[in-house]
């Protein structure tokens, strides 16, 4: 079948198979697909700001019948091949069917490339990708160990900094979750330290230490469980202390992440709530246990996966939205708040 595994993308991206005509690069991930969308796109060697050689759409708009075969199988003017590059493409059924028929008889003088969210197995757009064998479907999860430190050795050498293994275990603790948000961590954290040869634990804490704050931690404990109150003053004193709303963001999509892997085991293994939590590793602060037994309890995993997306999607926009991020991040959490608070009913 015509598919990486996770851990096989970076090493495809590294040298594209000039045979493929259609590439799907998705996955909860958005920051991730983003980033490796233009790694694929700058491989092509077309100059990205060319409307005639790179045609960038929106996947509502390939939704509509016919609209991606056409540019598909436009013959460029100006160069060999173009570059159709679709974005925000998910279940929409005309495009999934276009891409077939493309898939089926591939353009000879056009590369498709698509940015889609979370797909599953099922869907029809993997499926016709899938089983093509001039197209490849690229899978893009949140960071691993090995994936943050490859992010921040790669950040951190561009600016010609070192770090500490104590600052390093610190950082992988604070990040993870968004390729994109991570990034913009790291590269924040690399102009603090211009002026030095390292990265100490000290800078880590004083620029992203906030992270694991209590009051974050009690935050999403709250939106979690459903404490709509709580959260909101938690909140506004998050943003009152100066600290980007975002983080309480990633903050929160961790916790769901960790909330999927305890869930797992109450849905799969028939164990308690409260069973689950404690056989935690790294084991849950005794002050907090009890509201996490609580979101464990109220989300399913099917809730869990949609409450990820939902903090994917709000992260991404925060940062490409900055003057708007407090909002951005506010609606969010009160949304999965409003949600936790009637699973407990």
């Amino acid at each position: 079948m015509a598919q990486k595994k996770a851990h096989e993308v970076d090493g495809w991206l590294a040298h594209p198979d000039k045979a493929v005509a259609i590439v799907l690069i998705y996955g909860p991930d958005r920051g991730l697909v983003s980033e490796r969308a233009r790694k694929f796109a700058e491989r092509t060697g077309l100059p990205l700001d060319d409307p005639f050689s790179v045609v960038k759409i929106d996947a509502a708009e390939a939704d509509q019948s016919g609209r991606l075969l056409d540019e598909a199988r436009t013959v460029p003017m100006f160069a060999d091949r173009r570059l159709v590059w679709v974005r925000n493409a998910a279940s929409q059924s005309a495009l999934a069917a276009d891409v077939a028929t493309l898939a089926a008889d591939p353009p000879a003088d056009s590369m498709v490339l698509i940015e889609a969210g979370d797909l599953k197995k099922n869907a029809a757009l993997r499926i016709a990708v899938e089983r093509s064998a001039l197209a490849m479907a690229l899978p893009c999860y949140s960071d691993d160990a090995r994936g943050l430190d490859a992010v921040i050795d790669d950040v951190l050498s561009k600016a010609g900094l070192s770090i500490s293994l104590e600052a390093r275990q610190l950082l992988k603790s604070q990040l993870g979750g968004d390729r994109l948000a991570t990034r913009g961590e790291l590269e924040k954290l690399a102009l603090y330290c211009m002026s030095a040869n390292a990265v100490t634990a000290d800078d880590v804490r004083a620029l992203i230490g906030d992270v694991s704050a209590v009051h974050t931690d009690n935050a999403v404990d709250a939106v979690m469980c459903g404490r709509i109150t709580e959260f909101d003053a938690l909140f506004t004193r998050h943003l009152a202390s100066g600290s980007p709303p975002f983080l309480m963001l990633s903050a929160a999509l961790r916790h769901v992440q960790a909330l999927q892997l305890l869930r797992a085991q109450v849905e799969d293994q028939g164990k308690s709530p409260a069973a689950a939590v404690a056989s935690a590793r790294p084991p849950v602060f005794f002050a907090r246990r009890r509201s996490v037994e609580q979101a464990v309890e109220r989300w399913n995993q099917a809730k869990l996966s949609s409450a990820a997306e939902r903090l994917q999607g709000a992260i991404l926009k925060s940062r490409q939205y900055p003057s708007v991020a407090a909002s951005i991040s506010r609606q969010a959490l009160l949304a999965l708040a409003i949600e936790g608070a009637r699973a407990g009913r």
